[in-house]
């Protein structure tokens, strides 16, 4: 794994790709650990240092772990109670497939909950 770039603004979410299907996954609180989640409505937001530092560090172990790929923090906004990435290149990632709107997560489908596989 690269280095770490530089931290984005705060709030932030963590985002990568899970190493089996590609599939975009979120950081998300499982009780007091950290799991992965399709729903970008579940990730977990961090609002200050620690809790970016704590994010980081689970994208590290998981990256070792070869669960993910490609893990970095992204900076959100808060719309209707739900992180929203600022830049338009991460909203896609949060929608799924912009060719067909009736599929994919923008249609409902392929959305587990926290800590499983859709």
């Amino acid at each position: 794994m690269a280095a770490l770039a530089k931290r984005p603004a705060l709030p932030a979410i963590l985002l990568a790709n899970d190493l089996r299907d590609g599939d975009v996954v979120f950081a998300s609180a499982a009780g007091a650990a950290l799991a992965w989640t399709r729903d970008p409505a579940l990730a977990l937001v961090a609002n200050d240092d620690p809790g970016a530092e704590r994010l980081e560090a689970f994208a590290v172990v998981e990256f070792g772990a070869q669960r993910v790929v490609d893990a970095y923090l992204v900076d959100v906004e808060t719309e209707t109670g739900r992180p929203v990435p600022r830049h338009y290149r991460e909203r896609m990632k949060t929608l799924g497939p912009s060719n067909r709107r009736d599929l994919g997560k923008q249609a409902g489908e392929g959305i587990a909950p926290s800590g499983q596989r859709a």
